[in-house]
């Protein structure tokens, strides 16, 4: 595997860890703070991160309503970066195997 597929990977594998991370923050938060289940908490995070917000889940409390601003903004940024290194990284993989078919014929 290359240096720049290894790099790739890690960056990869950073920006999963973070996003798991930010859920796990999520879910802690709006149980303990907004005072939701735990499934509820875990719901809230993942539509809040995906940006669907369907209406049915919203921080009632101040302290809420400024960590779910922080949340969105941060979270956006680290899900986007997720999706767009790890669809980088399949294409160069997929260049770097048809190279090799090329090379091998």
């Amino acid at each position: 595997m290359s240096d720049h597929l290894t790099t790739m990977a890690r960056t990869v594998r950073i920006l999963a860890i973070s996003a798991l991370g930010l859920l796990i923050i999520g879910t802690t938060f709006y149980h303990f703070v907004e005072h939701l289940a735990w499934i509820d908490a875990y719901y809230m995070s993942v539509i809040t991160l995906a940006t669907v917000g369907y209406g049915d889940f919203a921080p009632k409390t101040d302290i809420g309503k400024i960590f779910t601003t922080l949340y969105i903004l941060a979270g956006v940024g680290v899900i986007a970066s997720f999706v767009t290194a790890a669809a980088q990284r399949r294409v160069e993989r997929r260049i770097q195997r048809v190279d090799k078919r090329k090379d091998n014929t």
